[in-house]
C-alpha cells in the first residue's frame, strides 16, 4: 500500500480549526511545535503503562464499574450511551489527571457536555459558516457560540487540575499525563526553543479528552448494536471467551491471542464501522506530484480512509458485518495491511494503542457478563449512521441480560 508522503501531512489551518486548537496541543498543531507535543504524548502513555500492567489495571477497573452499571438495568431496555460516555471519559480522566469522577460529579457532567456540544457543531452549517466568513461569525449568534465556549470550558477543566498538580508535586514520581509534562517543562526550562508550556498542556489534554472519548463511544456504541443485530456472531464470541477462561480469571489485552475470533470480530467492526467521514483536513507543505496529479503548495487534503476500508479488491464482503475478513482458513487471526481505522502517515493516531485495548477490555467483559437482545417489539435496531464529522448510530435502546444468575 502506498504510505502517505510527509510533504502531506501538516495539520490545514482554516479559521473554526484555528480557533479550536490555538495551534497549540497535537492535533491543531503544526512544526516544531507538533513534534514536541506528540513527542511528550507518546512517550507518557508509553511511560504510564501501555502495553504494561498499570494503565491497563485501571481500563479493567472502569470495565467492572461498567458492567455493575448495567446489570442495574435488570435486564429492561436501557440507551447505553451514558454509562458508556461517563466509562470512556474517565479513562482519559485517570490518564490525564491521576484518577476518576463519580458520575454525578457536576464539573465531570459539564466536561462530557461540552464534548457533546462540540462534536454536534464540528461538521454542521455553522461550522462551515465560520471557515467561509470567520469575522461576521464571531458576532453571529449561533451553535459554534456554544462550540467555542465548550472549547473554552474543557481547557478551563484543564488548567484546574494542572493547578492542583502544581500545589501538590509529584515530580519525583510522576502519576499521570499533567506530571510528565510538568516534569519535561522543568527539564526544559533553559531550553529557548522549547515548546513545553501550560498552554500547550492544557490543549494537549483537550485533544485527549475530544479524541478519546469522541472515537472510543462510538466505536462501543456500533460494537453493541451490531452484536445485538447478529446474536449469532455474539454467542460464537462469548463461547471462545468462556472455553478460553475460567469464571475467576481477569482478561487482560495479551489474551487477545487466545480469542482469534473475537479479536477479528472487533476489528470488523471498526472497519465496517469507520467513525469519522474522513479524516481531519490536512495541508500540503510544498509542491508535491503524486501518482501524476500536481498537488500546489498549501493545498487541503482529506485522507479518505473510508475507500481503503470497504474496498471490494480488498474485502470479500465490504458492506457486510463479516469477521472472517480477519481470519485465515485455519481460523487464526490475521493483520491487514488495509486495516487503517487510526489514520495513515506522520499524523497517525497517538492514542491507537490505548484505544486497542480499551476497547477489547470493555467488549471482552460486557460480553462475558451479558447476552444483548433487542428489545420486545423491536425486529432489528438501524445501522445507518447519523452523518456528521463523526458518524454515530441512531439513539437505541438494548437490553443487557446476565449469563450468569
Amino acid at each position: 500500500m502506498t504510505s502517505f508522503p510527509e510533504e502531506l501531512s501538516d495539520r490545514s489551518e482554516d479559521a473554526f480549526i484555528t480557533a479550536v486548537g490555538k495551534k497549540k496541543g497535537i492535533v491543531f498543531s503544526n512544526g516544531h511545535i507538533w513534534k514536541e507535543q506528540r513527542h511528550i504524548g507518546i512517550t507518557s502513555l508509553r511511560k504510564l503503562g501501555l502495553g504494561k500492567k498499570s494503565i491497563e489495571h485501571q481500563i479493567e477497573d472502569i470495565a467492572q464499574t461498567l458492567v455493575e452499571t448495567f446489570k442495574e438495568t435488570k435486564g429492561q431496555p436501557f440507551d447505553p450511551s451514558i454509562p458508556v460516555i461517563n466509562a470512556v471519559s474517565n479513562i482519559i480522566c485517570t490518564l490525564s489527571f491521576g484518577h476518576q469522577f463519580s458520575p454525578e460529579d457536576e464539573g465531570f457532567q459539564k466536561l462530557i457536555q461540552a464534548l457533546e456540544i462540540l462534536v454536534e457543531v464540528s461538521g454542521s452549517f455553522f461550522h462551515v459558516m465560520f471557515i467561509a466568513f470567520p469575522r461576521l461569525m464571531r458576532y453571529f449568534p449561533g451553535p459554534h457560540k456554544e462550540a467555542l465556549a465548550a472549547v473554552d470550558l474543557i481547557v478551563s477543566f484543564a488548567k484546574q487540575e494542572i493547578e492542583k498538580h502544581k500545589e501538590s508535586s509529584c515530580l519525583h514520581d510522576p502519576q499521570d499525563f499533567i506530571d510528565l509534562y510538568l516534569l519535561q517543562m522543568e527539564k526544559s526550562r533553559n531550553d529557548p526553543n522549547s515548546t513545553y508550556d501550560e498552554e500547550n498542556l492544557a490543549q494537549c489534554i483537550f485533544d485527549f479528552f475530544v479524541a478519546g472519548t469522541e472515537t472510543s463511544l462510538a466505536t462501543l456504541m456500533w460494537a453493541l448494536l451490531l452484536l445485538t443485530n447478529h446474536p449469532d456472531i455474539q454467542e460464537k464470541v462469548q463461547k471462545e471467551i468462556e472455553e478460553a477462561f475460567s469464571s475467576s480469571a481477569s482478561i487482560s489485552y495479551q489474551d487477545r491471542k487466545k480469542l482469534p475470533y473475537t479479536n477479528a470480530v472487533i476489528h470488523e467492526i471498526q472497519r465496517l464501522k469507520y467513525i469519522l467521514l474522513f479524516g481531519l483536513p490536512r495541508q500540503s507543505t510544498k509542491n508535491v506530484t503524486m501518482k501524476g496529479y500536481h498537488i500546489p503548495k498549501r493545498t487541503m487534503i482529506l485522507a479518505d480512509l473510508r475507500s481503503v476500508l470497504l474496498d471490494p479488491e480488498q474485502w470479500e464482503t465490504p458492506e457486510e458485518f463479516n469477521p472472517n475478513h480477519f481470519l485465515d482458513k485455519d481460523g487464526k487471526f490475521m493483520e491487514r495491511e488495509e486495516f487503517l481505522p487510526f489514520g495513515i502517515g506522520k499524523r497517525i493516531c497517538v492514542g491507537e494503542q490505548l484505544a486497542r485495548i480499551e476497547i477489547f477490555i470493555f467488549l471482552t467483559n460486557l460480553l462475558r457478563a451479558f447476552s444483548f437482545r433487542l428489545p420486545e417489539g423491536v425486529k432489528e435496531l438501524h445501522e445507518a449512521p447519523i452523518i456528521n464529522v463523526t458518524m454515530h448510530p441512531h439513539p437505541y435502546k438494548l437490553c443487557a441480560i446476565p449469563t450468569k444468575a
